[in-house]
This record gives C-alpha cells, structure tokens and sequence, in this order.
C-alpha cells in the first residue's frame, strides 16, 4: 500500500485541475538546499563524489537517490524510531509530494502519518515556504534519477 498524506491529495487534485500544485524549479531548489539544507545534508553519489553540500556531513542523511526510496534506510545513519516505523511499518516511500509535506513540519507530518499525537522527529528545521519546499523537492529528484531509470527490471 502506498503512503499517502492529506497535502498529496491536494497537491494531486490540484494537478488534475489543470492548475499547477507547486511552483517547481530545480535550479531554485538548488539556492534553498544550499541556504537551508546542506547545513545538515549533503548529496553524495554512489562513488563517493559530493554533488551538493558539504563532505563528512553526518548531521542528516545522504539525500542522494531519495525519491522513490523508503523512509529511514539509508546505511550508516542512525534514524530516529518514527521515521524508520514510518518506512517500514506505514510503508512511506519518498515521492515529491511526501519530501514538500514533511519538511515543512517533520514532526506533524510524522504525527499524521503513524496516527501518533506522541510521534517525533529528529529533524528540527522546518521549509516554512511551499514553494521553496516544492523547489527543494524538485531539486532532490534530479539526483540518482539516471540510474533508476537504467537499472533492469525484476
């Protein structure tokens, strides 16, 4: 089953409005994860290169490759119960939509999606626009796309 939160369908029934649900731009994306997430983040491929944010960043976990993974698998880092129960209990796998709902309030959004009112998070840092949070996302889904889409099926 897929996770889907209130702002995803609003954002999808916006869509099918013919109206736009955010404003996305990856090239904007880029300014705001520079302004606010690679304080925490960074963006590291595969072979080790630093495509965004700073090396040896061990506050929040690679962002490389998260639209379309589980919440709270990444090896290495220490995730904090609810947002792996999120992943691997609710079954939240990181699309645009879910990445622009939870950083804008990580633990409401994790309140929301386990129906726990005690449910945290240990991301602090709230996007407090929507449209630099939809940019954000934006630009995080440029990273790993390639080889998702090259990568054999089975």
């Amino acid at each position: 089953m897929k996770f889907v939160t209130k702002a995803a369908i609003g954002a999808f029934a916006l869509t099918m409005s013919g109206l736009p649900a955010f404003a996305q731009s990856a090239e904007d994306g880029a300014t705001v994860f520079q302004r606010q997430c690679q304080n925490c983040h960074n963006i590291v491929d595969g072979s080790g290169e630093v495509l965004a944010g700073r090396p040896n960043m061990r506050t929040g976990p690679n962002l490389y490759g998260v639209i379309g993974r589980q919440a709270g698998i990444v090896d290495g880092f220490r995730y904090g119960d609810d947002l792996v129960a999120a992943g691997a209990e609710a079954g939240l796998i990181w699309s645009e939509e879910e990445i622009i709902s939870y950083v804008q309030d990580p633990r409401g959004y994790l309140r929301e999606a386990l129906d726990n009112n005690r449910a945290r998070s240990q991301m602090a840092f709230q996007v407090r626009s929507e449209t630099d949070a939809a940019d954000v996302a934006a630009y995080l889904a440029t990273f790993g796309a390639e080889e998702a889409e090259e990568a054999p099926a089975g």
